[in-house]
């Protein structure tokens, strides 16, 4: 192993759709010497979209990792662990994935368009998770670029902290670095002007470094000085560096390699993962020591049909080698770790060693799965990386296996996908009977559908999205049910009195148990229990899951012969449902944030669209080009054949993009057509 832990540079690209994140993925491959030649998103070559869905769409539908191996400047060899992700809203769940890896987010932007949905998601994602941030803008050389208008922009939106390390110049045929020069005249204004804007913002950070500053001037600062100031204000945030390239010209790639290696963060330096231990979720400090325990994380997982399943994983401290035993989460029986890989793209090189935060990947363990936690001793027992925020997935499709006899096989491909994309569920329900797919938008269940059929040889028939409504109570009351079955032998007996309350939106579900004198024997309370969750996934009034509502039970009665488990499950249901008829039960429906971007010109048909939608118009923004972005939030019912209407209305130039919001009531009228369609299907039952 040549390089260390402090040689290990962690990266994600992530951005808006059509930035240019993996043109330069490929451009930083081979500007440190990973790959001879650049590959092409149209002649289907690149590294990362190597997916045959991939090539065919010409767009990232999942992240993909490689590394550079580089001698920096002082001969150090530095490992850049690369992460291309997708900029499509619909695959964020592999784009999220990614962050759980990195200690830095590079954000890249298309010096055309400026600032989009998507950098603004992956930016406030990135901050969310404590991360470092960088922007990239790209394109820089297009003639309808216009980087001053652009960093002004990224100024306004993210705050000044945003500065520039080099600069364009001729017209973006050449960058000129800022952060180490002084001289020269670049297309934003003389370089030293923004020298003197970046050294401020990095001493200002430190308040030692700050009076030497003052002291002695910034001749006077060691190299050791700065790096620490430069580093201590990206963890911070009190800078996001700004670079400029075009990586399909290869302008400032190098450039770009340069300042990763030299200034982004290694492992030990950047803000610690936000690992937490127990039932009471205290922190854990993961220390990037090769002799501590091994604590690692898998944030992917891939099936490959030639490999079987790959979990690829961050180790956060200790040392992975081959023939190591490694626990899975709380597992009793340990793994042998056969074969270490590293990936470039979907190709595995073996590695015999996986130092403290790096990337690597093993493969054939069936057990492993999405944010497993890899361990060699039960002192890193109930730890677990705190929980991305991944949108909620909320498009829906039922599936059934096109020809018969391959139920099996739909099941089994349909988890292998799920297991692969955490915004990807399958979830089977009992009321309907229905296999049900639920995705971020109908594009990605559908390129779901497309990757069943050519990875798994497996056809499906589907039904239009079924919108994931919830059902809650507005109300508090009390029920009460006696279950009373004699059939000649021991008979079945158990009374529960109950009373429920909403709980706040999100709120969930609590069940408590206030029983006193033993009414309800203590082991049956289990049995009340299953019976009112039965009641949750099934729904009461339109067939829908229930949320945010506390159940308390209080009071009961049982016959010391008659009084079995079925009996007290059958009780706690109804009890359950006599109470929610009596809370003024309501349908929830999701509310999804809309982002839509279109020609000025088609604003009021635009408006007027969502208008009839129920939709809540929260901005209008004019952006570049005489083109707006409407902001609203919409009940998610209303967008079915949305995209199809605003291409219709847009001559073929509009777009959106949707995240999930929150859940509220749906009008009356709505939820009664809802009940009425439950209660033929109740009737069948």
């Amino acid at each position: 192993m040549s390089y260390s832990t402090q040689s290990i540079r962690n990266v994600a690209l992530a951005g808006h759709p059509g930035a240019g994140k993996t043109t330069l993925f490929e451009a930083l491959l081979q500007a440190g010497g990973a790959i001879q030649t650049a590959g092409s998103i149209e002649r289907g070559s690149t590294v990362s979209d190597f997916d045959a869905i991939e090539k065919q769409r010409g767009h990232s539908i999942d992240s993909a990792i490689a590394s550079i191996d580089h001698a920096a400047a002082n001969g150090q060899i530095i490992h850049l662990n690369l992460i291309d992700t997708p900029g499509y809203p619909d695959f964020r769940g592999p784009a999220l994935s990614a962050f759980g890896a990195v200690e830095t987010v590079v954000i890249v932007v298309d010096a055309d368009s400026g600032v989009e949905y998507g950098t603004r998601r992956m930016m406030e994602y990135a901050k969310g998770r404590n991360l470092c941030r960088a922007l990239v803008i790209n394109k820089i050389d297009h003639e309808a670029a216009s980087v001053e208008r652009v960093l002004a922009d990224l100024r306004d939106t993210f705050g000044p902290e945003c500065l520039p390390l080099n600069l364009p110049a001729d017209g973006g045929k050449k960058v000129i670095d800022c952060l180490g020069n002084t001289t020269g005249d670049s297309d934003l204004g003389p370089v030293a002007d923004w020298h003197q804007k970046i050294i401020d913002q990095i001493v200002e950070i430190n308040e030692s470094v700050m009076e030497h500053y003052l002291d002695v001037g910034e001749g006077g600062l060691s190299g050791d000085e700065l790096h620490d100031a430069f580093e201590q204000c990206m963890r911070e945030g009190h800078l996001v560096p700004v670079l400029f390239c075009s990586a399909r010209n290869n302008v400032g790639v190098r450039k770009l390699l340069d300042i990763a290696e030299q200034w982004f963060p290694n492992p030990a330096e950047a803000n610690p993962p936000p690992f937490e231990r127990g039932a009471d979720r205290q922190r854990f400090q993961a220390v990037p020591d090769q002799k501590a325990h091994v604590v690692a994380d898998v944030f992917k997982i891939i099936n490959d049909p030639f490999v079987g399943k790959l979990g690829i994983f961050r180790v956060y401290q200790g040392l992975v080698k081959k023939d190591t035993q490694l626990f899975i989460d709380d597992g009793k029986k340990p793994f042998k770790v056969g074969h270490l890989f590293k990936l470039k793209g979907k190709d595995h090189v073996e590695i015999d060693q996986a130092l403290p935060g790096d990337i690597a990947a093993v493969a054939k363990v069936d057990e492993l799965h999405f944010d497993a936690v890899l361990h060699d001793s039960h002192d890193e027992d109930q730890i677990r990386l705190a929980p991305l925020d991944f949108p909620k997935p909320m498009f829906g499709l039922a599936v059934d296996a096109a020809s018969k006899g391959q139920e099996q096989k739909l099941a089994t491909a349909l988890h292998k996908l799920a297991e692969e994309d955490p915004c990807f569920v399958v979830e089977h329900e009992a009321e309907t009977n229905e296999t049900v797919i639920r995705g971020l938008s109908d594009l990605h269940l559908r390129i779901n559908l497309e990757r069943l059929k050519d990875r798994y040889g497996v056809e499906v028939k589907s039904r239009p999205p079924r919108i994931a409504y919830r059902e809650t109570v507005s109300g508090k009351a009390e029920g009460h049910h006696r279950h009373k079955k004699q059939t000649g032998g021991a008979g079945q007996f158990g009374e529960v009195f109950l009373r429920i309350e909403p709980l706040p939106r999100g709120g969930g579900f609590e069940f408590v148990d206030e029983v006193k004198g033993g009414t309800i024997p203590g082991q049956f309370m289990p049995a009340v229990e299953k019976g009112v969750r039965q009641v949750l996934g099934s729904g009461a009034v339109a067939g829908y899951p229930i949320q945010d509502v506390r159940v308390i039970v209080y009071d009961g009665k049982h016959h010391p012969v008659d009084s079995k488990e079925v009996a007290f499950v059958a009780a706690g249901k109804k009890a359950f449902l006599d109470a929610i008829g009596k809370a003024r039960p309501q349908v929830l429906e999701p509310i999804v944030e809309l982002e839509v971007n279109a020609p000025e010109q088609h604003m009021g048909d635009v408006s007027g669209g969502l208008a009839s939608k129920r939709a809540r118009i929260s901005g209008t923004d004019s952006v570049r080009g005489n083109e707006i972005v409407v902001k609203a939030q919409v009940p998610l019912s209303e967008l079915e054949g949305y995209a199809a209407e605003l291409k219709s209305v847009t001559a073929g130039r509009g777009r959106y993009s949707l995240d999930f919001s929150h859940y509220e009531p749906v009008p009356a009228n709505v939820q009664q057509k809802l009940v009425e369609a439950y209660k033929p299907r109740q009737d069948e039952d």
